[in-house]
């Protein structure tokens, strides 16, 4: 178990390692790449500094032992090999060491000795030695006891004697302090040296583009539509010269497309205007025309029933823009209703059943019902039908009398319905952009809103209204598929019909 004060400390480490992570992460990148830059700095020197160390201790024991091989050949010129104590103490004092001792041919003397000897308390064997025990040793002397002494074993440059000599350690400790105190202040001037030098070569070369693009990001956010704040490129063949080439192409395009989107919404904003004046205007014109068809000018008889049809196209086309121009249609109010009796409901609407030169086909069971908004849905087959016959009016076909035929069938939850012509089809150029409003007409003078509105009231549905691939004519195939549940909340399930519906031949 855990007392008091120990599991507040485990609490408070966690917070004060994330209380300095938010304080790094708010600082700047100029002055994270100054710290980041000074740490890296620092640590490779202190890599460097251990092996700096242990080679300096290796070399200044090293010339120890040369000295002592100094020493004791002035022994062995001696007469008798014998040295006045005065004179031996010299050597050993000039040496550095207080014994020394050599070893021929696995026999050991003692050469030279001061006559105070006190107990050895460490052993180093220089010939043995790898780069790991150099630098372990080296930086051990920082941390060992003071008045130590030790025993040193190897062989100096000079000589090919083995040399055992027995020193203070006060001496090299002394002169590895002196020289850790060199390489910190040297490696502190160089790090700062380094870290300024890198440190303006990074902000100039990537953190004050970094912050020209940072900067001018925000400042473009506040009003994108002002085309002076779209950023200059500087020219430059890197990375970041490619993204603020990308950058200013992006504000430009989005500069662009809100202006454009403004215009149009002024634009809708008068068109919606103009067609409800509009709208009143022709649904006066066509009060006055109905009472044309009573009239007996064969002239007026002629030309009555194509001036209230053009009417009622205009009258029609205006609906279609106010309704468009909301911002999205109902939703849709579904039932349960029979299929077949809406398709003639929408011939009938445009005449298709009598008109004297389209033949109209109906393949629909009499049985297929179908769970949709019939308002909704009537606009649809009302829309394709009207573009099929219009198309069919003005383009001559391939030999075949011009025919509409409509076919119906279920599959499983889903009512497909597929509405054809024979006529010339769908042009290359308008299908990429068929269901888009003002875009996707396929006829001279449309405006493509009724296939627009089409596929919208299709999305509403959960379904999808889609142009099909065929040889001859044009085929479109509306999918709509049943609702969930019924308005109850209970499951439900419409019996599929007996037949399917024929295609045109």
């Amino acid at each position: 178990m855990l007392d008091e004060s120990q599991s507040q400390a485990i609490l408070i480490e966690p917070r004060w390692g994330a209380r300095l992570q938010a304080r790094f992460r708010a600082l700047s990148l100029s002055t994270k790449l100054l710290l980041l830059t000074i740490g890296f700095v620092m640590l490779a020197e202190v890599l460097i500094f251990a092996p700096s160390v242990a080679n300096y201790r290796h070399n200044w024991l090293l010339d120890r032992l040369t000295a002592a091989q100094i020493a004791s050949l002035a022994l062995e010129a001696a007469p008798d090999r014998t040295l006045p104590r005065k004179l031996r103490s010299e050597l050993l004092n000039t040496a550095g060491v207080r014994a020394v001792a050599l070893r021929r041919d696995d026999f050991r003397e003692l050469v030279l000795q001061l006559e105070d000897q006190r107990s050895i308390d460490a052993t180093y064997d220089l010939r043995e030695a790898t780069w790991v025990s150099l630098i372990g040793d080296g930086l051990g002397v920082f941390f060992a006891p003071d008045g130590r002494m030790i025993r040193v074993i190897g062989s100096p440059e000079i000589g090919g004697d083995l040399i055992e000599i027995v020193m203070d350690e006060a001496p090299l400790k002394a002169a590895l302090m002196t020289y850790a105190t060199n390489i910190f202040f040297l490696s502190l001037i160089i790090s700062f040296i380094t870290a300024a030098l890198v440190y303006l070569a990074l902000n100039a070369l990537f953190v004050r583009p970094v912050e020209r693009l940072t900067w001018n990001m925000v400042r473009f956010r506040e009003n994108p539509e002002d085309r002076s704040r779209i950023i200059s490129p500087c020219g430059r063949g890197d990375e970041l010269g490619t993204a603020e080439h990308e950058l200013a192409a992006m504000q430009s395009d989005l500069a662009d497309m809100l202006q454009q989107k403004s215009r149009l919404a002024a634009l809708g904003l008068a068109v919606s205007k103009i067609n409800h004046d509009l709208r009143n205007i022709l649904a006066s014109a066509q009060l006055m025309s109905d009472r044309m068809v009573v009239s007996t000018d064969p002239i007026v008889q002629r030309f009555a029933p194509k001036l209230i049809l053009s009417l009622d196209r205009a009258i029609q086309l205006c609906a279609e823009t106010l309704r468009f121009g909301k911002a999205s249609e109902l939703p849709p109010r579904r039932k349960i209703f029979p299929l077949a009796p809406l398709i003639e409901e929408a011939a009938d609407s445009i005449g298709l059943p009598d008109h004297p030169q389209i033949a109209w086909r109906m393949a629909v069971p009499p049985n297929l019902q179908i769970d949709a908004d019939r308002d909704q849905l009537f606009r649809i087959f009302s829309n394709l039908l009207r573009n099929a016959a219009q198309i069919l009016e003005k383009t001559p076909t391939d030999g075949a009398a011009p025919a509409i035929e409509v076919g119906a069938q279920r599959d499983g939850g889903v009512v497909r319905i597929t509405v054809s012509d024979n006529g010339p089809g769908v042009p290359i150029r308008a299908r990429p952009h068929l269901f888009e409003p003002f875009k996707g007409s396929s006829r001279d003078g449309g405006t493509g809103l009724g296939l627009a509105i089409s596929a919208e009231i299709a999305r509403a549905h959960g379904g999808a209204l889609s142009l099909l691939d065929t040889e001859t004519g044009a085929s479109f195939r509306l999918e709509i598929p049943d609702a969930q549940t019924a308005p109850s909340g209970r499951p439900f399930a419409i019996r599929p019909p007996k037949s399917d519906g024929a295609r045109l031949q």
